[in-house]
């Protein structure tokens, strides 16, 4: 029994928390959406540098055993 009037006391006082984030989460999502452009721009440019750096290596068929 205590156990439950526990949890009851620590939804009352935990739910106004619990509707701010619900609220605020779209803000949220909307503020940190310029850093994740800006991540996957940056993967971009790290993915062309890296492919542009071993594209000699595919070229001459460089991979490991291939020596024949």
């Amino acid at each position: 029994m205590i156990k439950f009037l526990l949890w009851l006391l620590l939804f009352v006082v935990c739910w106004p928390l619990a509707l701010l984030a619900l609220l605020l989460w779209p803000i949220v999502w909307v503020l940190t959406l310029p850093f994740r452009l800006v991540g996957i721009a940056v993967e971009g440019v790290f993915a062309l540098l890296r492919s542009i750096i071993l594209l000699p290596a595919r070229v001459l068929g460089g991979r490991p055993g291939a020596a024949s």
